[in-house]
């Protein structure tokens, strides 16, 4: 059997039988880097390689998750709670849009991706608890917006999404401009919507009980008068926005913040060791995980296994356009849920998917919306993705919410299943 495949299968059976997904991707990487020939010492070697050149994603969520706890500290989230209590009172599938919304602009509007979600959704528990949300309704709703909003919208992210997909088929002879991108990737982001819209509305519509857990995030936000500490804290957050799109540098971003925020006097020097062990509580967790995912991700393209996968699936194909499209979303599933990103994939499928595309007789649109589609699948639904750590991170502050049960398997189900649909759809219409 193919080491991608395996090693794949490994990762995801181990993280539903609740291994911690770090110790699951570990194992998951020597499965595979065995298998595909490296050996004990090339797979060791290829796996810490990789985790000391990603170093700053570690110091990047380090150094968020700080800024995170800072801003719950003056208290700014628990005002911006309550009015959000007032306005919506008992309108439980309203919410859960409004945190849809808000976190798609995570994505464009105001590209700082994961980072919001440890500031706005720990004060939201209380009242999530009192309006008996299901927390896997919102964690779809938080991945939503994470994930759909760079599959269609060609800014922030999406804009960077889009490129990637664009010069990667461009480089393999097809031609396509960057304004017909989002009318190729319309259908499958149309899937989402549908995902979520299901989650919401119909899977996990049902109330559910959770128990009210003080967590310290919130042990501070007792004042909800607007006060100077509110805008200081919205001074930080706008100067740590402009600083990390000035220098596409996360860990400066979130520096600023915590020294505009000194600064200013929002928070207190002697609070300097309580914020920083909270806040890498928080978000270092993911950032280890990234770096574990990336070593991982390394290995997996290291065997060659990879190209095998493609090429094994082409000779199943033959001249069949509906089974080609098929399999080759469903290559694209397992490779982004192995390497754990979907800017990664594509750059990976496209030598072989244009060339087989063009020869199956796909159009170019069609064939944008396979590969694009292809790249998306599995960025929902992957234990290693920061489209379902960071929706986990914020939503066991409490310790009531698991990674895998509550956040990446519902992700999968109600947007990688609807994705592969839409996308299978738009291939042949296309």
């Amino acid at each position: 059997m193919n080491a991608v495949v395996v090693s794949v299968l490994v990762m995801l059976g181990l993280s539903l039988l609740r291994v911690n997904v770090i110790l699951a991707l570990i194992i998951a990487a020597f499965t595979g880097g065995l298998l595909g020939g490296l050996g004990w010492q090339g797979t060791l070697d290829t796996f810490i390689g990789a985790i000391g050149s990603n170093a700053e994603i570690a110091l990047s969520y380090a150094l968020l998750g700080a800024l995170a706890v800072a801003i719950a500290y003056t208290g700014l989230m628990q005002l911006f709670v309550q009015s959000l209590s007032r306005v919506l009172k008992g309108a439980r599938g309203f919410l859960l849009v409004v945190i849809a919304v808000i976190s798609s602009f995570s994505q464009n509007l105001i590209p700082v991706h994961i980072a919001f979600i440890p500031i706005l959704i720990p004060p939201l528990l209380a009242l999530f608890n009192r309006l008996k949300i299901d927390r896997r309704a919102v964690a779809v709703a938080l991945t939503f917006g994470l994930q759909a909003p760079y599959m269609l919208i060609p800014a922030g992210f999406g804009l960077v999404f889009h490129k990637i997909v664009q010069e990667n088929v461009e480089k393999y002879g097809l031609s396509i401009e960057l304004n017909q991108l989002p009318f190729a990737m319309l259908l499958p982001t149309l899937g989402m919507v549908v995902g979520l819209f299901v989650a919401i509305f119909i899977t996990y519509r049902k109330p559910r009980e959770y128990q009210e857990i003080e967590i310290d995030q919130t042990k501070h936000q007792e004042k909800i008068r607007f006060n100077f500490k509110h805008l200081a804290a919205i001074i930080a957050i706008l100067i740590a926005l402009v600083v990390q799109l000035q220098t596409e540098s996360m860990v400066l971003g979130g520096l600023s913040g915590l020294v505009v925020m000194y600064v200013l006097g929002a928070i207190k020097i002697k609070e300097s060791d309580e914020l920083f062990t909270n806040g890498v509580k928080m978000m270092a967790f993911i950032g280890f995980i990234m770096l574990v995912a990336g070593g991982y991700a390394e290995v997996i393209n290291a065997t060659g296994q990879v190209e095998s996968l493609v090429k094994a699936s082409v000779d199943l194909i033959g001249q069949n356009k509906l089974l080609g499209s098929f399999m080759m979303l469903l290559v694209g599933l397992l490779v982004t849920m192995g390497i754990g990103t979907s800017f990664g994939t594509v750059p990976i499928l496209a030598p072989i998917y244009v060339p087989l595309a063009a020869a199956l007789g796909f159009s170019p649109l069609a064939t944008v919306a396979i590969i694009g589609t292809a790249g998306a699948l599995g960025d929902a639904g992957s234990p290693a993705s920061d489209s379902t750590l960071g929706p986990s991170s914020g939503l066991n502050a409490d310790g009531q919410h698991n990674h895998i049960w509550d956040t990446t398997v519902p992700t999968f189900i109600h947007f990688n299943i609807p994705i592969i649909v839409f996308g299978w759809i738009a291939a042949m219409i296309l």
